[in-house]
């Protein structure tokens, strides 16, 4: 890979190019690879100075690069049936076909997760190689000041030079980790083509609450278990963690997806048992203390926190009413919590809403009122839940594009 400032290297030359790829994420070189292995002429540009910074940190830095599970019902969009035609078109399967060809190892978590045996960087050297077997010329740091149509072409205006080409394919992302030079370009693309934006939120993000109310727990930090969580049509397994100032773990970036300000979360913090039953059960002549007793199911910190704020700290399990155990059993089994907030797009995973794929063709992802501009990715108003299918989308949606433009 050759990367530059624009400098020399022909890029004045306007009609050089049949594709301008704008953001060299995980979208972006995937359509570049592909739209350039079919024999276009494509060129990929980026405002970053580091290549691909979000596929380096992904999965601790090992990048979950898919979920061999993925289908149309683990994402959320306005539109949930777009995504189905592109996922069918390029599998989890095809991508592991690319993975396994460039020699990557990897292994298998639970649900289907994918990752890497070591660094999330063979994921960005495969996909360079690739783009570079394509012939994919580079740009990069390079800004992008405007883009309008000229004729039956694309003008772009950039740091780099005045680009032009048949199709333009935004792969620019969202807003989440501004760190690592998250933007809203392709949002602002979108409406500069009247092209409707579904309004933009943190998803896959930690959840915050008022920190009056919070005070009881946030000494429990780093406190986590398995749970239930749910709200409105989200209802997830997995671990819990508390925090300082809230809640976070897969558990809560999953259903942070679902929830909005004002609702309140369901969480069942012993899903495997019938607290209530277990309890009255083992009363009998049992001095242990309540809490004691919870700790079986709840890390020890939260048996002891939980038991004082139903009144039963330092009681013996013998002592207790029987209607006293079947309340804290149905809180257990029940704890209602109403966020005030969430940790933002700085702790977002993703960012839910963006380009209205109603107004995009789901077989190329073109706008249908711009003939030759695509939009990809996460800038799309499609979302994946946490383990892998945001990356799946990022490459079903890319060779979708790929093969169209």
């Amino acid at each position: 890979m050759a990367l530059n400032d624009g400098v020399g290297d022909e890029i004045g030359d306007a009609n050089g190019f049949d594709v301008v790829v704008v953001g060299a994420g995980a979208a972006g070189m995937m359509a570049a690879a592909v739209a350039g292995q079919r024999g276009r002429r494509v060129v990929l540009i980026d405002h970053a100075e580091k290549l691909a910074e979000k596929i380096r940190i992904s999965g601790g830095g090992r990048c979950n690069f898919t979920n061999l599970q993925t289908g149309p019902a683990n994402f959320l969009s306005e539109n949930p049936h777009f995504c189905r035609s592109a996922l069918s078109r390029y599998t989890p399967q095809d991508f592991l076909k690319l993975v396994e060809k460039h020699g990557i190892a990897w292994h298998e978590k639970h649900k289907g997760q994918l990752f890497c045996d070591d660094s999330a960087q063979r994921i960005i050297d495969m996909l360079v190689a690739e783009c570079d077997t394509g012939g994919v010329s580079w740009r990069q740091p390079c800004k992008v000041s405007d883009l309008r149509r000229d004729g039956a072409r694309w003008q772009l205006k950039t740091t780099a030079g005045t680009l032009q080409a048949e199709s333009v394919v935004i792969a620019t992302g969202g807003l989440s980790i501004p760190k690592i030079g998250a933007s809203d370009f392709g949002h602002r693309i979108a409406r500069q083509f009247d092209i409707p934006v579904v309004t933009p939120r943190p998803a896959l993000v930690p959840l915050t609450f008022d920190a009056t109310a919070w005070a009881p727990f946030a000494e429990l930090a780093g406190a986590s278990l398995e749970v239930e969580v749910s709200c409105a049509d989200g209802h997830f397994r997995e671990d819990l963690l508390f925090t300082h100032r809230g809640l976070s773990g897969p558990a809560i970036l999953q259903i942070s997806s679902f929830w909005q300000p004002g609702e309140t979360l369901s969480i069942n913090l012993v899903p495997d048992q019938r607290l209530d039953e277990v309890l009255i059960a083992a009363k009998h002549g049992n001095r242990q203390h309540v809490a004691t007793m919870l700790s079986q199911w709840l890390p020890r910190r939260l048996a002891e926190a939980w038991a004082e704020r139903h009144g039963l700290s330092g009681k013996p399990l013998a002592d207790c009413a029987d209607k006293a155990l079947r309340e804290l059993a149905r809180a257990t089994h029940s704890w209602q919590l109403k966020p005030a907030g969430s940790e933002g797009y700085r702790k977002a995973e993703v960012t839910r809403g963006g380009v209205g794929t109603r107004a995009l063709d789901q077989k190329t992802m073109m706008a249908k009122n711009q003939s030759g501009l695509y939009f990809i990715g996460e800038a799309m108003d499609v979302t994946g839940w946490l383990g892998g299918y945001n990356f799946q989308w990022a490459w079903a949606s890319g060779y979708a594009a790929g093969m169209a433009v």
